[in-house]
Protein backbone atom coordinates (compact mmCIF):
# COMPACT_ATOMS: atom_id res chain seq x y z
CA UNK A 1 0.00 0.00 0.00
CA UNK A 2 1.35 3.23 -1.11
CA UNK A 3 1.90 6.43 2.21
CA UNK A 4 -0.82 8.42 2.24
CA UNK A 5 -0.90 12.12 2.75
CA UNK A 6 -3.80 13.01 4.26
CA UNK A 7 -5.71 11.80 7.20
CA UNK A 8 -9.10 9.75 7.12
CA UNK A 9 -9.86 12.35 10.12
CA UNK A 10 -11.24 15.56 10.53
CA UNK A 11 -9.57 17.81 13.23
CA UNK A 12 -10.17 18.41 15.49
CA UNK A 13 -12.03 15.81 16.72
CA UNK A 14 -12.41 12.83 20.04
CA UNK A 15 -10.10 10.21 20.45
CA UNK A 16 -10.42 7.78 22.94
CA UNK A 17 -6.60 6.39 23.06
CA UNK A 18 -5.92 3.28 25.27
CA UNK A 19 -2.85 2.14 26.53
CA UNK A 20 -1.35 -1.03 27.86
CA UNK A 21 1.14 -1.76 30.32
CA UNK A 22 1.95 -3.29 33.62
CA UNK A 23 0.25 -2.33 36.83
CA UNK A 24 2.82 -1.02 38.38
CA UNK A 25 2.80 2.03 40.96
CA UNK A 26 3.24 4.82 38.66
CA UNK A 27 2.02 3.62 35.40
CA UNK A 28 -0.96 5.57 34.79
CA UNK A 29 1.18 9.00 35.90
CA UNK A 30 3.75 8.14 33.18
CA UNK A 31 1.20 7.94 30.91
CA UNK A 32 -0.72 11.01 31.70
CA UNK A 33 2.69 12.81 32.02
CA UNK A 34 3.27 11.78 28.48
CA UNK A 35 -0.33 12.60 27.52
CA UNK A 36 -0.37 16.08 28.41
CA UNK A 37 2.73 16.82 27.30
CA UNK A 38 1.07 16.87 23.65
CA UNK A 39 -2.67 17.16 24.83
CA UNK A 40 -2.42 20.10 27.81
CA UNK A 41 -5.99 19.98 28.33
CA UNK A 42 -6.49 16.60 29.63
CA UNK A 43 -7.77 15.73 33.16
CA UNK A 44 -8.12 12.93 35.71
CA UNK A 45 -12.31 13.39 34.03
CA UNK A 46 -10.71 12.36 30.81
CA UNK A 47 -9.27 8.85 31.81
CA UNK A 48 -10.55 5.49 32.80
CA UNK A 49 -8.69 2.78 34.00
CA UNK A 50 -9.08 -1.18 33.37
CA UNK A 51 -7.30 -3.75 35.42
CA UNK A 52 -6.71 -7.53 33.82
CA UNK A 53 -8.42 -9.70 36.06
CA UNK A 54 -5.03 -10.91 37.74
CA UNK A 55 -4.14 -7.17 38.54
CA UNK A 56 -0.87 -7.65 36.51
CA UNK A 57 -1.64 -5.06 33.78
CA UNK A 58 -3.57 -1.78 33.35
CA UNK A 59 -5.25 -0.26 30.51
CA UNK A 60 -5.97 3.35 30.22
CA UNK A 61 -8.44 4.88 27.84
CA UNK A 62 -7.87 8.66 27.56
CA UNK A 63 -10.37 10.95 25.57
CA UNK A 64 -8.57 13.43 24.19
CA UNK A 65 -9.53 16.06 21.29
CA UNK A 66 -7.47 15.16 18.77
CA UNK A 67 -6.02 18.92 17.02
CA UNK A 68 -4.00 17.44 14.25
CA UNK A 69 -2.41 13.80 12.49
CA UNK A 70 1.12 15.03 13.75
CA UNK A 71 -0.22 15.22 17.14
CA UNK A 72 -0.99 11.93 16.91
CA UNK A 73 1.53 10.68 15.96
CA UNK A 74 3.88 12.45 17.79
CA UNK A 75 2.01 11.12 20.67
CA UNK A 76 1.52 7.25 19.82
CA UNK A 77 5.07 7.37 19.10
CA UNK A 78 6.34 8.78 22.55
CA UNK A 79 4.30 6.32 24.17
CA UNK A 80 4.88 3.46 22.10
CA UNK A 81 8.80 4.09 22.86
CA UNK A 82 8.30 4.28 26.60
CA UNK A 83 9.38 1.23 28.65
CA UNK A 84 6.68 0.59 30.49
CA UNK A 85 4.00 0.97 28.13
CA UNK A 86 3.56 -2.14 26.21
CA UNK A 87 0.52 -1.38 23.87
CA UNK A 88 -0.81 1.71 22.30
CA UNK A 89 -4.45 1.62 20.40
Amino acid sequence: MGEMNESLMTFPCDFPLKVIGQDDNNFDSVVMTIVRKHCQDVTDNHVSARPSKQGKYLALTVNIVAQSQMQLDALYSELSGHKQVMMVL
